[in-house]
């Protein structure tokens, strides 16, 4: 199968068994889906989704965040990974929003990198899952799925290397949603350890799966 053939193939799949896939994380704005998304790091959405509602509650908006106090913020976000970076990365976003931004969270990639705690993975999410943009952001699961699957070759070994290539392939059109047909088949099918094979509806255009057929040499 040729790696034409092998994105038709996976293309087609999700379109018909994922239609409307989308994030689960539970947010209400582009402010709430930017706090979310820097708390989501190396930490589960469930986790995240577990404690927002108390953060958005005690600051509502991005001008409430920028005049949080550390103690008063970290104490919210304590049982998520990473605190101590977290809530200093929340309060530094807040404040660069409000002086650079007018108070307004920023679309496009360029500007929100300039915000604390904030790379160009989640600058990708924020546009794509926003504004529909055609950016791809490439987490543990998407850069381990499109390698195992064969989307993108063993040489692709940096997320920009994966990024640049799925967005060469997949349509334009299709991009922002397939950051979250990969995201999802990783975190539920293609796990990291033990990939669930047995269940996976792409093992016809699976280079992985097919190595797992081939007789040992």
């Amino acid at each position: 199968m040729t790696r034409k053939d092998r994105y038709r193939f996976v293309i087609e799949y999700f379109n018909e068994h994922a239609p409307d896939a989308e994030t689960e994380l539970i947010y209400d704005n582009p402010y709430e889906l930017l706090v979310s998304v820097i708390l989501s790091a190396q930490c589960t959405d469930k986790r995240v989704n577990m404690t927002t509602p108390a953060v958005f509650e005690k600051y509502p908006d991005v001008a409430a965040l920028s005049k949080a106090h550390f103690d008063g913020l970290f104490s919210l976000i304590k049982s998520i990974s990473y605190p101590n970076n977290k809530t200093k990365h929340l309060i530094g976003m807040a404040n660069k929003v409000m002086e650079s931004f007018k108070g307004e969270i920023p679309m496009t990639v360029e500007e929100l990198v300039q915000l604390p705690g904030v790379g160009r993975k989640t600058a990708n999410v924020i546009t794509s899952v926003i504004d529909g943009q055609p950016n791809m952001a490439v987490d543990t699961h998407v850069f381990r799925v499109s390698k195992r699957i064969g989307l993108v070759p063993a040489s692709a070994s940096t997320p920009l290397a994966v990024e640049r290539q799925l967005i060469k392939e997949i349509p334009k059109e299709l991009i922002h949603k397939a950051h979250h047909w990969l995201i999802l088949h990783g975190r539920y099918i293609c796990v990291a350890r033990v990939p669930k094979c047995g269940q996976c509806g792409l093992r016809p255009a699976c280079k992985y799966y097919e190595k797992l057929l081939s007789p040992a040499v």
